[in-house]
């Protein structure tokens, strides 16, 4: 998306002060400052929640997705907008340090994401409620994922792990078939397909899942069929996951929560199971 959108620093418009943002004005900010182009058509913004941030007072911080239209497929791209005393912008940077604040922000998870659907392990009542979006061929959820996957085993009383599947498929294609093999494998009862999804060695650039099956059946065991992950039921819940991955503004992964709010550095699980 970043050759559809242009964002800007400084870009200001006026709202309503000392009220909730006007949703046409959020819509025409947008159509003004962040989608330039012209193929690009501006549906709507969804506010996906309003939070603050100790070190910007007065600030209120807009979560939204942005709803467009190109080339006849609906897209939902994240935005933060930063709104006090009428005016708005994209990005709040300390000149100092160089932070920009748009990264410590993310919605809050919420309770409907928690269903019996995506818990993967632990118990539904576990103390503390963890959220992990992952693809398993991505370096940075082998390095991380698997820990949670075992902490969450080892102490179901303590964490409860809802799983959601990311694949980035522009970077690994073959996490298409993989995250459908995973979704079917949890639905069979087989959640130990899911744990050698992260050491399984194959081609990231595979596609055709006459290639793929044969070697996920070799490494975990698990035998599936092409029917069974073209599966339209199949491919709803991807969807699903997607969507969901785009309400909470989710654009890498892994992606952790930890009792709803964003674990930036994707360790708090391990204060849990000390």
């Amino acid at each position: 998306m970043s050759k559809l959108l242009t964002t800007t620093l400084v870009a200001t418009i006026a709202l309503s002060a000392n009220s909730a943002p006007d949703t046409k004005l959020l819509v025409n900010y947008v159509k003004r400052n962040i989608v330039k182009n012209p193929q690009v058509k501006v549906d709507g913004v969804t506010i996906l929640g309003v939070k603050t941030h100790k070190a910007l007072p007065g600030w209120d911080i807009v979560l939204t997705t942005m709803d467009l239209t190109y080339q006849k497929q609906q897209i939902h791209v994240p935005e933060t907008m930063f709104v006090k005393d009428g005016l708005i912008t994209g990005h709040l940077v300390n000149l100092k340090t160089g932070h920009d604040y748009r990264e410590d922000i993310r919605p809050t998870v919420p309770a409907g994401m928690y269903d019996d659907a995506h818990l993967l392990y632990g118990n539904k009542d576990a103390a503390h409620k963890i959220v992990v979006f992952s693809d398993p061929m991505c370096p940075f959820c082998q390095a991380t994922v698997p820990g949670i996957l075992k902490a969450a085993q080892a102490h179901p009383d303590k964490i409860a792990l809802y799983y959601y599947h990311l694949p980035l498929l522009r970077i690994h294609p073959v996490s298409d078939v993989l995250t459908r093999v995973m979704h079917v494998a949890q639905t069979k009862g087989r959640k130990d397909v899911i744990d050698k999804m992260y050491t399984l060695k194959i081609d990231t650039r595979l596609r055709d899942p006459k290639k793929i099956l044969p070697l996920v059946k070799k490494y975990t065991g698990f035998d599936v069929t092409q029917a069974q992950i073209d599966d339209p039921q199949v491919k709803k819940a991807m969807k699903a996951d997607e969507d969901a991955a785009a309400r909470m503004m989710v654009t890498g992964t892994p992606t952790i929560y930890i009792d709803g709010e964003w674990d930036k550095m994707r360790d708090g699980y391990k204060k849990f199971i000390k």
